[in-house]
Order: structure tokens, then sequence, then C-alpha cells
């Protein structure tokens, strides 16, 4: 069973370097899914409000037999619950349906800026915080002029902030303002969505000369820029695979080719304009 690292948070919270995204499962698949994730080694698991699926992530917890302390678990709340008392209601439903009384890493998952209310969530998220019901608190898809309201209206960074991130989209930009705040980046839909990043010829080269496969190729990317991954998938032959990337490294010409996959945005949601 591979041993996942973990990176250490501001506050010293140690999260895994790599996690299982649950999306779009719904409860049972979850369930099964989950299970045999912490079987082969896994130990971030991320849900969401908007997945319909925290039920099955806790079920799936309990299934595997694992002590609650050793795994990691994030979730995500909605913009309905933006708002000082609504983001500690957000965490006391989301608690309930994951069947914990603690959650590792709670989110806002869209700034939603329309209704400006997600710096009134922040400051209820950091009460959170100072009341121990969770571990660690941050956002996702959250822009640089995002972040900046939370740190000038509030003081306090958020330890990470999730966003859509590949080699297509690599978000240099974001990643270099995290790294001046102490936010960790996390990649979702870390492989890219609908499968062709995965078929390009450069990933396709860089892979063949590890004798690994594409998609470890880019997971390993994550990893050495010191991103977490957290890819999804529910075939449990990916999910082995998909842990596999902590025993060998890529070379700073292989990283450079990677790099001239950069679409310059393209492909990147647009998270002013896009959200729930």
């Amino acid at each position: 069973m591979t041993a996942v690292p973990t990176v250490a948070l501001a506050n010293g919270v140690a999260m895994p370097a790599l996690g299982l995204g649950t999306s779009p499962m719904d409860d049972e698949e979850t369930e099964a899914t989950v299970a045999a994730a912490i079987g082969v080694g896994y130990r971030l698991i991320d849900t969401a409000e908007n997945y319909d699926n925290e039920r099955g992530v806790g079920r799936g917890i309990r299934a595997s037999g694992i002590d609650r302390d050793d795994v990691f678990v994030t979730t995500k709340f909605n913009e309905r619950w933006h708002g000082f008392e609504e983001s500690q209601q957000a965490f006391a439903d989301s608690a309930e349906r994951l069947g914990l009384d603690r959650i590792d890493l709670l989110l806002i998952h869209w700034p939603n800026p329309k209704r400006d209310r997600y710096v009134d969530a922040w400051r209820g998220m950091v009460t959170l915080l100072e009341d121990g019901k969770v571990r660690a608190i941050g956002v996702s898809n959250f822009k640089p002029a995002h972040l900046d309201r939370l740190l000038e209206e509030t003081g306090v960074a958020p330890h990470v902030n999730q966003v859509q991130l590949d080699p297509r989209i690599p978000r240099a930009d974001e990643r270099s303002y995290h790294a001046a705040h102490g936010i960790v980046t996390e990649s979702w839909s870390p492989i890219g969505a609908g499968g062709d990043l995965l078929a390009d010829a450069t990933i396709g080269d860089v892979a063949r000369a590890h004798g690994k496969t594409p998609a470890q190729i880019v997971l390993r990317w994550h990893v050495q820029l010191g991103l977490v991954p957290i890819p999804r998938t529910s075939k449990r032959e990916r999910l082995a695979e998909n842990m596999a990337v902590f025993d060998f490294e890529l070379s700073s010409e292989e990283m450079d080719r990677l790099a001239t996959l950069d679409r310059h945005g393209a492909g990147a949601l647009d998270s002013d304009r896009f959200g729930h």
C-alpha cells in the first residue's frame, strides 16, 4: 500500500499530498469507492454539499474500518450559506450528513461575487476554526481579487484554495499569489475533464520514458509543483494507479516540456460568472 506524503498547512495541520475527488458519484457508488480508496492508501477524501454524496463518504469511511483521525475529510458549501451564521449552519448540516463531529477542511465552494456575501461567510468559518469544529478552512475557485478582500476585511488567509488546474490551465499567477500568502493550492480536475489532455503527444512521450501512464505523469507534475491533486475515479484499477506517483521524478526538462501545454486561460471556468 502506497504511503502518501503530506503538506503542511499554515496552521501546522498535515494534509495528504494527493486525494480522491468524489464528484459526480451518488451515495452508493461513493460509499464503495471511498472504502476501496482507503484500502489502497488514500487518506484525503473530497466531497461537497453540491455533489449530494456526503452521506456516502461518511458511510465509506466507516465501512473501511479506518480510525477517524487517520483520514482527512474535505467538504464545501453552496452560495445559499454565504453569511456568518449561515456558514456555521452549513458546517452543522454537512457534519450531520457525513456522520462526523469534526470536518478537517471546510471550503466556500464558489465566491459568487454578485451576491457579495463571501466575506461574511468567511467570518463564520473563522469562528468555526476558533471553536475547534474544523481543523482548517479554505475556499474554492477564488481569484486573487477575492482573496484580497478576505485578507483586507478579516486579516485571515485561507489555508487552501481549491481551483481548476492542470498542465493546460496551470494558473501560474494564482499559484504565485498563494505561495506569497501561505495558501496551499489544491487542484480539481487535475488530469483534465473529458480525457483529451491524457491523449496529448507530449505527455505520452514523457509517460513512455518513465514506464508510467499519462495520468501518472500529470499527477506527478502537480506533486512536483507542490500542489495537492484530487483526481476523480470510481474504477478500482485507477485508484491504485493514481496513487503510484511518489516513486519517480520528472526532470526539469520534462517539467519545461509540460509547461508548453499552457493554453493561457482557455477552458477555465470564470468564477466571477459561474458558481453555485
